[in-house]
């Protein structure tokens, strides 16, 4: 027997478990509290999944959400690892305010719990989280995927601070801004999403996709950044196909957006697809499949070392400016720039590598703005090409 053991209500993405139970005939374990309204088996703190073997041995681990569980994989009387979902991610934890304002400090502090609850095990237990780098549910960014209680111990800032009231002010501190349409992902959660099934990215001819952007289509352009920067559609959004892809789709674009994809022929269609679905985009009418007959435009890319004293746009999330910027920077996160009042002057704009700052770039290209650079690196970049220093804080 397969089974999915869902550790919350992910706000990230739409449950894949559904998809499992239908074509692999997985059966879904999952939180008891957690008011799942599809078939599932509801486990409280200390029941058991045999799984042939080892044994999956819940936890009530809130704080992320308040049905959180964490899983403890069991040899016999061994912990050979804990999944733990959105309580214990490598070096944070993950956020407590999706559930509403009036949640997040309660919750924080239940976090502070189950952390302290999932450092009694050996040092040696491997801990396996859902979050990572890239996720805006963590608390902060992470570069390893997996730890151990040990490492967490000694590497962890979170776990250093001794007492509730300084961890709850610390880790609310913390927290930045999340895609809007984690909000709705919950809800949708729990009452099981439709199936997927084998969609896919129809081809489209350029009369067709000129006839829906005149019915408020929108061309997102999934090519690498500097193939956009080369020549793109006028009017087309840069969002880069990678593993954020489906973040950034979902903070800038309204569910209800008819959504035409431009794409390069060795890009996988069925990867852009998949992760416009699992946050619930289902409205892309295909993709552009001929040449565009129209005009091109450009955006250029420049080196770090030829920005001298040109304005800078940094569009970066909050922490990330704060620990380290180009002096002078105007700043404005990604995620706010859509009516954000950026002045139309000319700016290099700027993120940690290129593909966030092209994107706020064919926005502002939207509205009009047309006197843009893109900055092709980081912050780092700079100051290795200019051998200046970085200015920090806000």
């Amino acid at each position: 027997m397969a089974f999915a053991a869902e550790t919350h209500l992910h706000a990230d993405f739409l449950t894949g478990a559904i998809e499992l139970a239908a074509t692999d005939g997985a059966r879904i374990v999952a939180s008891a509290s957690g008011g799942r309204t599809f078939d599932h088996v509801g486990l409280r703190d200390g029941d058991e999944v045999d799984l042939g073997g080892l044994v999956l041995w819940a936890w009530e681990t809130p704080g992320h959400t308040g049905e959180h569980l964490a899983y403890l994989l069991l040899d016999g009387n061994r912990v050979l690892g804990v999944f733990t979902g959105g309580s214990l991610i490598v070096g944070a934890a993950a956020r407590t305010d999706l559930a509403g304002p009036e949640h997040t400090e309660p919750l924080a502090l239940a976090q502070y719990h189950s952390l302290r609850r999932l450092m009694a095990l050996p040092d040696e237990t491997a801990i396996w989280p859902s979050h990572g780098a890239g996720s805006f549910c963590s608390a902060s960014p992470g570069a390893e995927r997996t730890s151990t209680i040990g490492k967490e111990k000694i590497s962890n800032p979170l776990l250093q601070l001794g007492d509730e009231e300084t961890f709850v002010r610390r880790f609310l501190d913390s927290l930045g801004s999340f895609p809007p349409y984690f909000r709705r992902l919950a809800e949708i959660n729990r009452g099981g999403p439709g199936l997927v099934g084998r969609a896919r990215l129809e081809p489209l001819s350029a009369v067709h996709v000129l006839a829906l952007l005149g019915d408020g289509a929108v061309l997102v352009d999934v090519r690498p950044a500097a193939a956009f920067a080369a020549r793109h559609i006028p009017g087309a959004i840069s969002i880069p196909l990678r593993p954020q892809f489906a973040s950034w789709l979902g903070w800038l674009l309204d569910l209800d957006t008819t959504i035409v994809i431009v794409r390069d022929r060795d890009q996988d269609a069925d990867e852009i697809v998949w992760q416009a679905l699992k946050i619930g985009y289902e409205s892309m009418a295909g993709e552009l499949a001929e040449p565009w007959p129209g005009d091109l435009e450009t955006i250029p890319m420049i080196a770090p070392g030829q920005i001298g004293d040109q304005a800078v746009l940094d569009v970066r999330q909050d922490g990330e400016y704060v620990s380290g910027h180009i002096p002078g920077a105007v700043h404005v996160e990604l995620g706010e720039l859509p009516g954000a009042p950026v002045p139309d002057e000319p700016f290099v704009v700027m993120c940690g590598h290129g593909e966030r700052a092209m994107t706020a770039a064919s926005l502002l290209a939207r509205t009009g703005h047309r006197r843009l650079r893109v900055l092709n690196g980081g912050p780092e970049d700079w100051a290795k090409a200019t051998g200046r220093q970085l200015e920090q804080g806000a």
